[in-house]
């Protein structure tokens, strides 16, 4: 056998493993309950959950708290079932986390309380397309 066919078949596997490696890892968005159930089963790896902050009529946010020192917050997520839960987040508040329709919190269970590792903002109004004004 050559040895370009056996360095191609060696890459070739080290591709495959990779790959079969890195989709164990991959996580799936679930809500509140499926989180807090894969918790209880003992799941330890990051959980992702979408929703959206829970607002009043005037568009403000409900359940905004921010520590003494600013370096951690926590808040009120709703999730695709309609499932309040407040989620702790030990950094300081994400900017433009008002603007933001739909968030990604990505963490785990800790006892009773969702905390955040990271936090996705999704902004759809960055991907809209929007009307050019020309100057005549």
């Amino acid at each position: 056998m050559k040895k370009s066919y056996l360095i191609t078949i060696v890459i070739i596997a080290a591709a495959i493993g990779i790959i079969i490696a890195t989709a164990g890892d991959a996580s799936t968005y679930v809500d509140f309950d499926q989180a807090y159930q894969m918790a209880e089963a003992g799941k330890t790896s990051s959980i992702h959950i979408v929703g959206s902050l829970k607002k009043d009529s005037n568009g403000e946010i409900i359940g905004l708290e921010k520590s003494m020192d600013r370096l951690s917050c926590s808040f009120l997520l709703v999730d695709e079932k309609n499932k309040e839960e407040k989620v702790i987040y030990n950094e300081p508040v994400p900017a433009d986390l008002g603007k933001s329709e739909k968030i990604v919190v990505i963490g785990e269970y800790q006892g009773n309380k969702f905390v955040a590792e990271k936090i996705l903002l999704k902004c759809p109004s960055k991907y809209q397309e929007q009307k050019l004004k020309a100057g005549v």
